[in-house]
């Protein structure tokens, strides 16, 4: 199946339906495909084919929608970009793709300019998104009015021509493209429409960044579906809880800190979340006791998702299982904060260091091996680490994880966060876990530090809660007396904020750092 089928099949059956909200503007799906057609005609005048490379610089947008439909059409690779990077790391990304075009928000001027100097290609054309004046490049509305909005031809593709490539990063510290194929794309989005019951009734809220996989996904499925998508810039808290309600959303999916802003929130019950079906979590591990003050505040479902940018992304999803739905609520939302249960089309194994699977006695740790018709082919330019990254077909995420009798997957830690202390492995999640029980704890990250005596140390780095007071004494105490004391912290920082990732998800690697290179 191919990407641009599923915005077919949304202008067949929905023509005059709002698909998008951004802001002031909404588009009917034949608006949206209209102008998915000039922005291609306006591709094959650059002489853009089947195998050539768009990068795009731009938030949560309409734009952002039409372009990834637009390359699609015809076989042009869109190479999202994280609109936090610098102009070097930008730069190395639009040489490694040998992206022919940038479509840049011009709020990223200053990083673009910059950029420009760094590329084999400086003459790369420009084009400009946002209000004010094109300079060097041309202006994305411009070029659209002058385009005809009729339907463009197809090229011809199969599930195996690439369609994206999303850069994450590497084992040389440089980053890497991850392949995704048409196929792959179709896949998961025919599977998240079967999983969590997509259809022209829903609404979508792009909440988190459309650069990363865990909203881009639904620029798919919920098109194919006929499903309204609306459009937010860059998350804030009172604009979220505002567009939720206004807008009738009927569910989204959100990196766990961004869930942790509005759960923390003051106005969180001043809103009516009647419309959410249900919340969706993902991009790295969440603590129950915050997957239970979710629950409270929105009086919706609740579903962690698990997956990996090379897995289009899911790998499992927290639905309960029929029988599962009789347990005492406690119980439920035990199973809703695991990692979950494979996702649908695509088979998952925990194995031990010989391959094998682990007992499924959610005690034994493996490692999460993968493989499905989402699974990428393998990393742009890079047969190495293609090579090293798969085994027998198999996929080796580098999670580690144990199973339950249900099959219910529990993600541990990270092979690179797992935290080796005095011989013991300390997992950083279940440190972090405890800490957001504590009343006056809003964020915490766990990592090791350099020991002498053991070789690593647990350490917390912790944001409290405005007005609430904790020493770091009270936090190490909480700690043991929940866990094994070589599990608790050895040390606490206190911060005024944790760092993130342009995603958004809490950067681990940036707050460990500096003491192994001190």
């Amino acid at each position: 199946m191919l990407i641009p089928v599923t915005l077919n099949k949304a202008l067949k059956h929905f023509p005059h339906k709002i698909a998008v909200v951004d802001g002031d503007r909404r588009f009917t799906y034949r608006e949206l495909a209209g102008r998915v057609y000039r922005l291609a005609r306006y591709f094959q005048r650059l002489n853009l084919t089947k195998g050539s490379c768009v990068s795009i610089l731009e938030p949560n947008s309409h734009r952002f929608l039409e372009t990834y439909y637009a390359a699609a059409q015809l076989g042009v690779i869109l190479n999202p970009l994280n609109i936090r990077l610098a102009a070097r790391e930008v730069s190395f990304i639009v040489n490694d793709s040998d992206s022919a075009l940038l479509i840049s928000n011009r709020e990223y001027r200053k990083v673009v300019s910059e950029t420009r100097e760094l590329l084999t290609n400086p003459a790369m054309p420009i084009l400009w998104t946002g209000g004010g004046d094109s300079g060097e490049g041309s202006d994305y509305e411009e070029i659209l009015s002058r385009e005809d909005d009729s339907p463009v031809a197809m090229a011809e593709m199969d599930n195996d021509t690439v369609a994206h490539l999303y850069y994450t990063s590497g084992t040389t510290g440089k980053p890497k493209g991850v392949m995704l194929t048409h196929g792959n794309v179709t896949a998961h989005a025919l599977g998240t429409i079967a999983e969590l019951n997509l259809s022209d009734k829903d609404v979508w809220i792009h909440l988190a960044p459309m650069f990363h996989l865990a909203d881009a996904w639904a620029s798919f499925a919920l098109t194919w579906v006929g499903g309204r998508h609306v459009m937010v810039k860059r998350f804030e808290t009172d604009l979220a809880l505002r567009l939720i309600e206004r807008e009738k959303v009927t569910l989204t999916n959100m990196i766990p800190t961004m869930l942790n802003m509005l759960v923390n929130h003051p106005d969180v019950r001043s809103y009516d979340y009647s419309s959410l079906r249900f919340l969706l979590s993902g991009g790295a591990p969440i603590a129950p006791e915050l997957v239970r003050r979710i629950v409270d505040a929105f009086s919706c479902d609740y579903i962690q998702t698990y997956g990996m940018t090379e897995t289009s992304p899911y790998l499992t999803m927290s639905t309960l299982k029929e029988h599962l739905k009789t347990l005492p609520y406690d119980e439920q939302l035990k199973f809703k904060s695991r990692t979950g249960r494979e996702f649908v089309g695509v088979e998952l194994r925990v194995v031990d260091e010989n391959g094998n699977n682990v007992a499924p006695d959610d005690t034994q740790v493996g490692e999460i091996i993968v493989k499905g018709d989402t699974v990428t082919p393998g990393y742009w330019r890079r047969p190495e680490e293609t090579a090293s990254a798969f085994k027998n077909g198999w996929l080796y995420t580098g999670d580690l994880a144990t199973i339950d009798a249900e099959g219910y997957v529990n993600i541990v830690d990270r092979k690179k966060d797992m935290i080796i202390t005095g011989g013991e492995n300390v997992f950083s999640t279940e440190v972090e876990y405890v800490l957001y029980e504590h009343p006056a704890v809003l964020e915490v990250a766990v990592f090791g530090v350099p020991d002498p005596k053991w070789g690593e140390a647990v350490k917390a780095a912790v944001t409290l809660r405005q007005g609430a007071e904790a020493t770091a004494e009270e936090l190490i105490q909480f700690c043991k007396d929940r866990i094994a004391g070589y599990k608790a912290p050895k040390s606490v920082d206190f911060v005024a904020e944790i760092p993130k990732t342009g995603s958004g998800k809490i950067f681990k690697k940036g707050l460990r750092d500096k003491y192994w290179t001190e």
